[in-house]
This record gives C-alpha cells, sequence and structure tokens, in this order.
C-alpha cells in the first residue's frame, strides 16, 4: 500500500480481509463494533450475496462502530482505518495499492467470493496481510487464508462454538493453524494483529508448502482462482 495521505500506517499487518457467509452480518456487525477508531490498517470484506441484491452492508459497519464504510469504486486507492466492502456481483481484489473489482466467473459458487478476495491480499502485500473467517457454510476462504499465511500473514478463524454457522471456520481450522477466537474478541485480536511483526521467512516457507496441498484438497469449482479472469 501506499497512502501518503495515511502518517500513522506502521510497517506490519496493514492489510486485514474479512470473510463471511450465512450469519456473516450479525458476525461483522460485532467484530466493526470492537474495532478501535485510527485502526492503522485497512479493512477488506467479501460477504456472499444472492445475485441481484442491493448491500447496505457499508452502513450498517458504518453505524455499528467507529470506522467509516463503503462499497469501493474500481482501482480506488487504498486508506487505512476505512472499511471497504465487496459489492453485490463482484469480486474485490487488491493490486498494488488499490481495489479492483471484476465480475470474473462465480469462485466457490460465489461472486463476490472470500478466496479471490483473500488470495489477491497475499500475492500484493505478503506477510502484510491479517486473514479473518467468519461465520458461513461450506468451506469459501480456507485456500486464501492458507495463502495469507504461506506468505507469513495472520491467520484468525471465529471459534465455530461462537459461530452461527460453523462450516466455514471448521472447515478453515481443519487444514489451517490458525488463531481461534470467540467473536466477541475478534475485533480486539485484529487490532493486535495490525502491529504484530510479519513471521519469519523460514515459518512461511513451511507454511507454502502447506497451502500448495491444500489448493489440491480444496479445489475452485472454475480451477484456477477467479482473481485473474474476467467475463468479457
Amino acid at each position: 500500500m501506499h497512502p501518503p495521505e495515511t502518517a500513522g500506517v506502521q510497517p506490519g499487518h496493514d492489510v486485514v480481509v474479512i470473510g463471511a457467509s450465512a450469519g456473516g452480518v450479525e458476525a461483522l456487525r460485532e467484530v466493526a463494533r470492537n474495532l478501535p477508531e485510527g485502526l492503522p490498517a485497512a479493512v477488506f470484506v467479501a460477504v456472499h450475496l444472492p445475485p441481484g441484491s442491493r448491500s447496505h452492508l457499508p452502513e450498517i459497519l458504518a453505524r455499528s462502530g467507529p470506522l467509516p464504510a463503503e462499497h469501493p469504486k474500481d482501482r480506488d486507492r487504498v486508506r487505512p482505518g476505512r472499511i471497504y466492502v465487496a459489492p453485490p456481483d463482484h469480486h474485490m481484489l487488491l493490486e498494488d495499492g488499490t481495489v479492483r473489482l471484476a465480475r470474473g466467473p462465480h469462485h466457490n459458487h460465489h461472486r463476490p467470493a472470500i478466496d479471490p478476495l483473500f488470495e489477491s491480499a497475499a500475492k500484493a502485500h505478503d506477510s502484510r496481510v491479517v486473514g479473518v473467517i467468519l461465520s458461513g457454510t461450506l468451506d469459501d476462504g480456507s485456500a486464501g487464508l492458507a495463502r495469507i499465511k504461506a506468505r507469513g500473514g495472520v491467520a484468525i478463524v471465529q471459534d465455530p462454538a461462537t459461530a452461527a454457522h460453523s462450516g466455514m471456520p471448521e472447515s478453515a481450522l481443519a487444514h489451517i493453524d490458525a488463531e481461534v477466537v470467540p467473536l466477541s474478541k475478534i475485533g480486539a485480536a485484529i487490532a493486535a494483529a495490525v502491529t504484530r511483526p510479519p513471521t519469519p521467512a523460514s515459518s512461511a516457507l513451511d507454511s507454502e508448502k502447506h497451502a500448495a496441498m491444500l489448493r489440491h484438497v480444496l479445489p475452485s469449482e472454475n480451477g484456477p482462482s477467479a482473481t485473474t479472469r474476467e467475463e468479457s
């Protein structure tokens, strides 16, 4: 990220990506409520939405906590201390300090999907990423969270016992060594992770091998990641 207007961003984990599905709106409200004002990181949220739906999630999250929230436009520059919510029917990707929106193929049966956001964040920002999996069904986000961990980032998973739907947290925990945090404490865990030093390269290399294995365990319905393909 290259945000000259954002003095106060510290080297460390200044990119937070969050994925949620069923039961995710209430979970996200709780997380937003507990994030501190002036968080020195940008927060990106992907939630499964039905095709053709309208999303009021930015307004909900902005009312829930101290950080402003918005649906970004394609190529918006990233600023810390804000929440960016993937708009309906678009994957949200990160690329060189900007947000990209793509109407690529559905990934894990969804658009927006969680894995494209997580994988693009890991590719663009390496060890600076904090990945968070919240309530949801099935396994979207598991492969992307493994990629984040492989690059030296931080992996946080909602304690399945506190999730309205435990499928996504359980899938992530079955394959990734992540921090398991109850919903009420995830906001604080994110704030703590933002200033944590990145994982040493040797540890990240071990996780990279694990991520390569996980890509075979949890293949996308469309093969390669949707981050590199768009519909005409």
